[in-house]
């Protein structure tokens, strides 16, 4: 799937969601989460949850991009440290595929504030992938 097809899904699978997939060929993704009041956390940071639930759609995509349109496919680990406070800003992140197997897909994620070098999280996502019927 190419970034506007799992932009298409994602915008008719979750209409709530607001990440945008910038990038996805099977082997690294990149997807963006703009910047939303709304997910500032007390500290005037960007939330914890919402840097998860970027980490998770960026897997997704990533996976996506690899086997198809599975719209089963769904996370079954998800660990996250966080590194930095991001601030107010966009948010970045990039996944790499670590190893996909029949069953289960490893990635890492690196999540970072626009126009920052360093991350401010690193997680790890394993997917279940549903059978071939």
């Amino acid at each position: 799937m190419t970034p506007a097809d799992l932009n298409a899904f994602f915008k008719d699978a979750f209409p709530n969601g607001r990440a945008i997939v910038e990038r996805a060929d099977g082997e690294t993704a990149i997807c963006r989460l703009p910047f939303d009041p709304g997910s500032i956390r007390p500290g005037d940071t960007v939330s914890g949850p919402t840097m998860m639930s970027l980490a998770d759609t960026v897997v997704y995509a990533l996976i996506l991009s690899r086997i198809g349109l599975q719209p089963m496919a769904v996370t079954t680990n998800l660990s996250i440290n966080f590194l930095r406070m991001p601030g107010r800003a966009d948010l970045i992140a990039e996944a790499r595929m670590l190893k996909l197997g029949k069953s289960l897909a490893v990635s890492e994620v690196a999540i970072r504030a626009d126009g920052a070098d360093a991350p401010c999280a690193h997680a790890v996502v394993t997917y279940s992938i549903p059978p071939k019927r």
